[in-house]
């Protein structure tokens, strides 16, 4: 495997890729720590995940520099992409305990009943480069808590950040075997997959490769979850404030240079408002600041790989062939580099690539609706439903659209964002099962039915099976 620098296009280091034998070996000492993990306190576990966000924060620098290099992400965020990650794994560690404490269930007089939360065994994590850090820890930092282990095979094009994942958690003290990176290429997941010492999968990626790994998954009849892509409307209403919007919107495309699955895509703004807030968008696009992604201050850095930026361009192209009113952007930078530059698109037909189609780079749709009506008729116009975003100052009328956009969240006056205090997932053609919060980490774990009953004594209840 290359780590290429998408700022320059240079070579960083050369990694082998697991042979076969490797990946044996890896599956092999996966299960050998699999039942001692599950046995390990609860109390215990938390205290190394605490620890793994020590090991992060002591070491935020090389982490960030590292991201940057490796995907082209602006460093200010690639430091912020290693605190949060601090901050999952602070969030687990204090609250862990609570979310698998026993649920009791009221039954007979003369039992005890209750659910029982306990770990599956090995899960496999399929992981996206877009937040190399961040997505693996918020899989990792629920799920070795709960007692799993955890395999990861990483993007191809971040190599250093996989291996530095697992450096992390054995300077923090894990066991050996507890959470593992499998160098291995896309072709490699079926056969870990099929293997019996796997239990679970997740994955986070494309529609086309969760699709690849449900259908296994279920053959297998292994517990999984999707986290896929999205193209997530940004409602904007007439008594917006157009201004916090116009800013925030700005923000909600472009972080990551455009690249993330929650980013807001489909800028809905009502005729209304529609030109007012066209305008305020473009020039807050238009300002931001286009530059090598290490220097701090730096808005948009490269795409993080030259085939990503191509697509986007692509995309892009095809929209404006179509009707679309390019308004600003529109073009790759001539510079060393796989950078394109802040783009707007206002009235794209509906079928075109922008309004229609995941974009994953700094390219926005601004969609005109007659009113809220027809503007929550095209944010659900999608086969996506990960997130979306509406804008009003009439909070309940903002709770109540909220409840009618299909998506598995909706913030009001707010960007989409996945924080480990609350659930993070999607329905539609963007998955299921959810991540962070108490729903996460329960996601892994048999919910098993505990029934104690009193000795000597019997339960009225006749049975049905």
């Amino acid at each position: 495997m290359e780590s290429i620098n998408p700022a320059t296009d240079d070579v960083l280091e050369t990694y082998d890729d697991h042979t076969d034998d490797d990946v044996e070996a890896i599956l092999e000492a996966a299960a050998d720590a699999s039942e001692s993990w599950a046995a390990t306190s609860i109390t215990d576990r938390q205290q190394l995940l605490e620890r793994a966000g020590e090991v992060l924060r002591e070491r935020e620098d090389d982490y960030a520099e590292l991201i940057t290099r490796e995907m082209g992400k602006p460093i200010d965020e690639s430091r912020a992409e290693v605190e949060k990650c601090a901050w999952v794994c602070d969030y687990y560690a204090e609250r862990a305990g609570e979310f698998l404490a026993d649920r009791p269930i009221g039954s007979e007089s003369n039992a005890r009943s209750f659910v029982s939360y306990e770990p599956l065994g090995a899960v496999l994590a399929v992981m996206p480069w877009n937040f190399p850090f961040w997505q693996v820890f918020r899989f990792a930092a629920p799920h070795l808590t709960a007692g799993n282990v955890g395999l990861l095979k990483h993007a191809s094009n971040v190599p250093g950040c996989a291996l530095a994942i697992e450096e992390v958690f054995r300077e923090a003290g894990y066991p050996e075997g507890v959470f593992s990176t499998l160098l291995v290429g896309s072709d490699a997941v079926e056969d870990v997959i099929a293997d019996d010492r796997l239990d679970a999968v997740t994955i986070t990626g494309s529609e086309g490769a969760g699709r690849a790994v449900a259908e296994q998954a279920g053959s297998e009849l292994k517990k999984h979850v999707l986290e896929l892509g999205g193209s997530d409307p940004f409602v904007v209403l007439e008594d917006a404030d157009l201004e916090a919007a116009a800013r925030t919107g700005v923000t909600a495309r472009t972080i990551n240079s455009g690249q993330s699955c929650i980013a807001a895509k489909r800028f809905v703004a009502v005729d209304e408002v529609f030109d007012d807030f066209l305008d305020r968008f473009v020039s807050e696009m238009e300002a931001l600041e286009v530059g090598d992604p290490m220097d701090s201050g730096t808005q948009i850095g490269p795409q993080a790989r030259e085939d990503l930026m191509e697509d986007v361009h692509e995309q892009v192209e095809a929209s404006v062939e179509a009707g679309a009113s390019l308004e600003c952007g529109g073009e790759p930078l001539d510079r060393e580099g796989w950078y394109y530059p802040p783009t707007v698109l206002a009235e794209p037909p509906l079928s075109s690539p922008v309004a229609a189609e995941e974009v994953f780079g700094p390219a926005a749709a601004v969609i005109r609706a007659e009113d809220e009506a027809e503007a929550i008729e095209l944010a659900n116009d999608t086969r996506y439903g990960l997130g979306g975003s509406i804008w009003t100052e009439d909070l309940e009328r903002g709770e109540r659209l909220a409840r009618e956009i299909e998506a598995g969240c909706v913030f009001v006056n707010e960007l989409v964002k996945s924080d480990p205090r609350v659930p993070f997932g999607g329905v539609k053609a963007s998955g299921y099962g959810r991540e962070l919060s108490r729903e996460g980490i329960r996601e892994f774990v048999n919910r098993k039915t505990v029934w104690v009953q009193s000795a000597g004594e019997e339960d009225d209840v006749v049975p049905t099976e």
